[in-house]
């Protein structure tokens, strides 16, 4: 029988990278279990959410101004959108670089549901963004300065060629699928918050691309006629392309093999 001095030594203990992944590959069935409705609706709120992100960091940066350490005091905000929307478990598609793919790495069948899966999440996250690019820039809900700063940074967000867009995603993608990986190891709410503020902040500061937290930005300087749609795509591809494969090779294969390699 346990003693009341075992019971939370049990509770907090770390768990292995096997428990981790049995944890990740019934988060996976889960999700490829629901309908496409429900995962649009989801993706949908997720990408509308992770307008937060430049949200909050254009707000500071309204009020503080640019250049320096004042661009790092704005980023303190950055990870705002991803806490909310992974603790509120909504649908963001480099997240699904983890869980999906660690269960088709681990039971072939399931690749078309995935395929699936991305594809209704994807579209679903970048309506939301467009959703909360157009409420910013199109109604009078945001301050003129708070509005400015969010254009100029989606302006230099989605200025550069499309290797450098590539790159940057591949290590933006390495990072969001690992916040996946770590918060599913994680016991607690609070652990949660800490892992996914660290990492996404890191995203943030060091300008990393996401697919779709870039896009609510660079589509608010869409919709405010700074630069154009064809601007846009030519970030998202290629930063969606490197958000995938930093996901699923740097955090799907790496630790799914350290569990199945034999």
């Amino acid at each position: 029988m346990a003693t009341h001095s075992e019971a939370p030594a049990l509770e907090t203990r770390r768990f292995t990278a096997d428990e981790i992944l049995q944890g990740t590959l019934e988060n996976a069935r889960n999700e490829l279990r629901r309908s496409l409705v429900k995962l649009g609706f989801s993706g949908i709120a997720g990408g509308i959410t992770m307008g937060l992100t430049a949200l909050g960091v254009s707000s500071i940066r309204a009020f503080v101004g640019d250049g320096g350490w004042r661009d790092l005091v704005g980023y303190l905000a950055y990870p705002l959108g991803f806490i909310a929307v992974i603790i509120g478990r909504a649908q963001l598609f480099t997240e699904n670089t983890l869980y999906p793919v660690v269960l088709v790495l681990d039971e072939r069948k399931h690749l078309v549901r995935m395929l699936r899966l991305w594809g209704t999440v994807f579209v679903a996250n970048v309506i939301g963004a467009s959703i909360f690019a157009v409420l910013v820039a199109k109604s009078s809900a945001l301050h003129p300065d708070i509005l400015s700063a969010m254009v100029t940074m989606g302006s230099h967000a989605a200025s550069g060629d499309a290797a450098h867009f590539f790159w940057s995603g591949v290590i933006g993608g390495w990072l969001i699928a690992l916040v996946a990986w770590i918060v599913t190891a994680s016991h607690w709410t609070i652990g949660q918050l800490t892992v996914i503020y660290l990492l996404t902040f890191v995203v943030g500061v060091g300008r990393f691309a996401h697919c779709i937290a870039g896009s609510c930005e660079i589509l608010a300087a869409v919709m405010h006629g700074a630069i154009s749609t064809y601007t846009y795509f030519h970030w998202l591809l290629p930063a969606t392309a490197g958000n995938i494969c930093g996901g699923t090779v740097i955090v799907s294969l790496l630790n799914y093999g350290q569990v199945r390699a034999s």
